[in-house]
């Protein structure tokens, strides 16, 4: 049998879900805040790490956002939430423009960004990947998800573009514009789960090119509430705070953190957008890993590889190839976080809850991500050097990695079973 054949069928939800959360609130906010942070300091008055705290304050509401939207997108279909998320989403981006000087407002701007746009999390459009792909999951994943690393390095320069061209306000207006006139208009077209009534022709074909029948279109898996008693949610859980600390928080300080190394705010800005390429190719070589070796010796390997990274640029000197190999290695980690996430809860979860649990880790992995910049930010405004954060990181890529080896082996074919 031909495994690629799943392509040939679910291509449509691949396509769709690649430009949904390429153009939705995992990428956006979090690679474009490092350009804005700059001219709103400037204009008023703010710290670096005042600006970056909006990622924090973004990181609490998320938090409470995800857990409601997988629970959601498990009862209501994920097509129905993902798809107005998105609308929402670009209107909350938008309102950034109003921006008046005010934390108050421009923390509640980060607020409703989250509530508005959690629906365009990974949460919602690989639930439907999953659902559709059972041979070439891993790899499906990779590709749906590749989109950040190019929008987030792409976004970054268009945000910049804009801003030299006319001013941050028209900047923000410009890139919230992009979900509402690229992603949602796909999105309509092609997004659609597998008990959609829409599908079913689709479906019926999936199941001849599949070994084991229907076995992508078996519902089957543990509920949030045995999951919640799994020792392996725990340990995902504790894993992927550190874990997002580390990849996370230098990802929107790279720019003032390449400038306070004695590089240009030129070469900066490009050094910093290469994290979207290098998380392009880690999307895609995780993802075609996964499907061929144990995820969590992939993970182990992939994810160890950027302690390397925090330690180059803790360094007094750091030569412009340096800084590039240390951005790349960070990016490849970047690239694994959400397919990795993602086939982990399939492949020891199942997918009956898959949104909710989901949802629920990504809560954990948003604390570290969310409070990791602010922290970063923090360190920078009280030391002048972003080294002890740098150095902590190193250590949390190194400890994290290897806990994932504590998993143990696969269980979503014992769970199948369990069903058929």
């Amino acid at each position: 049998m031909n495994t690629y054949g799943e392509f040939r069928i679910g291509w449509p939800v691949v396509i769709s879900s690649m430009l949904g959360i390429a153009f939705g609130m995992s990428p956006l906010p979090f690679y474009t805040i490092g350009v804005f942070a700059g001219p709103l300091a400037t204009e008023f008055g703010w710290g670096i790490d005042q600006v970056l705290s909006g990622l924090a304050v973004f990181t609490v509401a998320a938090m409470a956002a995800s857990p409601l939207i997988g629970t959601l997108s498990d009862r209501l279909g994920v097509r129905r939430v993902a798809l107005t998320s998105l609308f929402l989403f670009s209107l909350s981006f938008m309102a950034f423009a109003l921006n008046n000087g005010s934390l108050t407002l421009y923390y509640t701007l980060w607020v409703l960004l989250a509530f508005c746009g959690a629906g365009t999390l990974p949460i919602t459009f690989t639930r439907a990947i999953s659902n559709w792909f059972h041979h070439k999951r891993g790899l499906a994943l990779g590709v749906a998800l590749i989109g950040t690393g190019v929008s987030g390095a792409l976004a970054k320069l268009f945000a910049a573009f804009m801003m030299d061209a006319a001013s941050w306000r028209l900047a923000y207006v410009a890139v919230g514009a992009l979900p509402l006139l690229i992603a949602l208009p796909i999105g309509l077209l092609l997004f659609r789960d597998i008990d959609d009534p829409k599908s079913a022709d689709r479906v019926k074909q999936l199941s001849a090119v599949q070994t084991a029948g229907e076995a992508s279109t078996t519902i089957y898996g543990l509920t949030l509430a045995q999951a919640l008693l799994d020792w392996r949610f725990w340990l995902l859980a504790v894993v992927f705070v550190p874990l997002s600390f580390a990849i996370g928080g230098p990802i929107p300080n790279m720019e003032t953190l390449l400038a306070a190394k004695g590089f240009s705010v030129g070469d900066a800005v490009f050094l910093a957008s290469c994290l979207g390429y290098a998380v392009f190719v880690g999307r895609l070589v995780g993802g075609f890993l996964l499907d061929h070796i144990w995820a969590p010796l992939v993970a182990c390997v992939l994810l160890i590889l950027p302690a390397i990274s925090m330690y180059v640029m803790s360094g007094d000197a750091l030569a412009y190839s340096s800084a590039l190999m240390a951005v790349l290695l960070l990016g490849i980690a970047a690239g694994m976080e959400f397919d990795l996430l993602a086939y982990l809860v399939s492949k020891y979860f199942g997918i009956r809850s898959y949104a909710g649990i989901y949802g629920l880790l990504y809560a954990f992995f948003a604390l570290g991500a969310g409070f990791g910049p602010a922290v970063f930010g923090r360190v920078f405004e009280s030391t002048g050097s972003y080294n002890l954060a740098l150095s902590s990181s190193m250590w949390a890529f190194i400890f994290c990695s290897l806990a994932l080896l504590l998993l143990g082996p696969y269980r979503d074919e014992k769970l199948r079973a369990m069903v058929d």
